[in-house]
């Protein structure tokens, strides 16, 4: 008897289909191995994609739709819906809008201002920041970010490098205004949030806001021509000299305003930002970014490591933005009952390390981390949004086709990037930071070499365990005939710099090494650091709790390498 074969044979597949399915298993393994992230960055393009063709649709039709519109557009759909918590009090999106037609009639009523002119603006975290800024916005006027940390001389410099015809500052920064105003040019004119002045020649802006309409202003007045044209000043600070003015275009607020969207937050979400509004990361992608969505964002006047997960618990945050730095401060806050019980899903921002990161994860539960790597000023960013841990944001496949840049390999502890410039781009190199700030290295040489018992100055960042970033460390050569006055010194940098900039540590030397090429030698100094048992010459730190500088002794620097004394 036949068996089941002879009657029913199994067919025989051509040797094509062995030879496809064989090819597919290959490249299903090779994309494996070699771009294990294909299909997530494909998604991510394709949602990156759309994004871009919106906006170009919006062009072809002879539509320019800029941040702002997409606010007041929010505005009229959502009026009751929470835009700004601050310290417990809510400000719908019909409330910021409304506050910032009011700031618009005052400065319209006043008369100086012409569309396309520069507002400075010099305030903190608070909502009338957003208010003024919103308000100037709707005028058509390009609003320059001051950071309030600065002083003085860098502060001069900022007012001059971006020629603003009005200087608006905020209630807690009037010492600030009076280290300058001596200084200011005579046609700028000054306004402070405050309801009477002492100040002669500075105008008040509240009491005008209560008396002013809330009617909007004439929709010409903020209609953008351009998504190129410039739309804020934000200030950055290199290393190779005074604050810089970045120019934000409208394009590019779009572009920064999409990052939360692109990283996966939605309107449900409440946002909380603790990071300084002049900042870009706090006024893009936080700010911008719950436009974009339509979402609520939770305000901090400053960020408070012991206070942070409670306002989170409290506000009942889902996504919260950080610096490296600020993610370690978190862990380094003593151990809570409940750490993990709270909303937050998702965190994005910058520099933080991967062993923090780690500890991170275990302390305060699965929390997505999406690091992105970029700058205010660059031309390039990179975006981790598969949540894969590591220090800068991760590139990917489609990046390495399209783009020409390189990490060169050299590079340890400060990840640094070199962009292939192009029409439309510049490149720009920053290194050398503390506490998530750009320190200028010759702005705090400037500054230390105006006392007159100083000949020379070398100013450099040194590594301090368990501290994202260099400390600054200033190497002195004193005049002839001439000692140290700490006093002095100390009076100095912390009236003239920004608290971050302040040099941490001094070397007082009898000779300064130089290198070939006749410039300061900083690889030497840099690796002997500020240990007192290897360095001879006498070391000094700044203690913050005395408001001085001190003897830096084996002691003192034992408490700074086992993190008891606060930097």
């Amino acid at each position: 008897m036949s068996g089941w074969d002879d009657l029913y044979p199994l067919p025989v597949l051509p040797s094509w289909v062995h030879g496809t399915a064989a090819a597919i298993v290959s490249l299903h393994l090779i994309q494996k191995l070699f771009f294990p992230y294909f299909w997530a960055d494909l998604r991510y393009l394709l949602k990156v994609l759309m994004y871009g063709l919106r906006v170009e649709m919006y062009r072809l039709q002879g539509r320019i739709v800029t941040i702002l519109d997409k606010f007041v557009k929010l505005a009229e759909k959502q009026p009751h819906k929470p835009f700004l918590i601050y310290e417990g009090k809510v400000h719908t999106y019909r409330d910021v809008d409304r506050r910032s037609n009011r700031i618009a009639q005052v400065f319209l009523h006043h008369g100086a201002l012409k569309k396309s002119d520069t507002v400075a603006l010099l305030m903190s975290n608070e909502p009338d920041f957003i208010h003024v800024w919103f308000g100037l916005a709707k005028l058509g006027c390009v609003v320059a970010f001051f950071n309030f940390n600065v002083r003085s001389r860098s502060l001069l410099h900022c007012v001059s490098s971006c020629e603003p015809k009005i200087l608006v500052v905020g209630a807690d920064l009037l010492g600030t205004l009076e280290e300058i105003l001596p200084n200011l040019q005579k046609d700028l004119s000054v306004w402070i949030m405050t309801k009477d002045s002492t100040f002669p020649s500075v105008h008040t802006l509240l009491d005008k806001i209560e008396a002013a309409s809330e009617d909007p202003v004439p929709v010409n007045r903020c209609s953008a021509n351009n998504l190129k044209s410039s739309v804020l000043y934000i200030f950055t600070s290199g290393t190779t000299g005074l604050p810089k003015a970045a120019v934000i275009s409208h394009m590019q607020v779009l572009k920064g305003a999409a990052g939360l969207w692109a990283f996966g937050a939605t309107a449900e979400d409440i946002i909380y930002i603790t990071l300084p509004l002049y900042h870009s990361a706090a006024s893009l992608l936080g700010i911008g970014g719950c436009i974009e969505l339509g979402a609520t964002c939770v305000l901090k006047k400053k960020f408070s490591a012991s206070q942070f997960w409670s306002d989170c618990k409290k506000y009942n945050v889902t996504v919260i933005q950080y610096i490296g730095e600020l993610c370690r401060y978190l862990c380094s806050q003593p151990v809570k009952e409940g750490e993990k019980n709270h909303k937050v899903r998702l965190a994005v921002g910058n520099g933080v390390r991967s062993d923090v990161w780690r500890e991170f994860l275990g302390r305060f539960g699965p929390v997505k981390i999406c690091e992105f790597y970029g700058a205010t000023e660059g031309n390039i960013c990179f975006m981790n949004h598969t949540g894969k841990i590591g220090s800068v944001g991760r590139t990917n496949f489609f990046y390495k086709v399209r783009l020409v840049f390189s990490f060169p390999k050299s590079v340890r502890r400060t990840p640094s990037l070199v962009m292939l410039a192009t029409r439309d781009t510049q490149k720009r190199n920053y290194s050398v930071r503390w506490k998530g700030e750009n320190v200028a290295t010759t702005e705090v040489s400037d500054v230390i070499v105006m006392l007159d018992f100083i000949q020379e100055v070398n100013v450099y960042g040194v590594s301090v365990p368990d501290h994202e970033g260099k400390a600054g460390m200033a190497s002195l050569i004193l005049k002839q005939n001439t000692s140290l006055d700490l006093e002095q010194m100390y009076k100095q940098v912390v009236t003239y710099l920004p608290s971050y900039a302040c040099p941490l540590f001094l070397r007082v030397q009898k000779k300064m090494e130089m290198t070939g090429t006749f410039k300061h030698q900083k690889f030497q100094l840099v690796d002997e650091g500020f240990n007192p048992s290897t360095i001879t010459d006498p070391l000094y730190f700044l203690d913050n709790s005395k408001k001085a500088y001190v003897l830096l002794t084996k002691e003192v620097h034992e408490l700074i390498l086992f993190g008891k004394m606060k930097l």
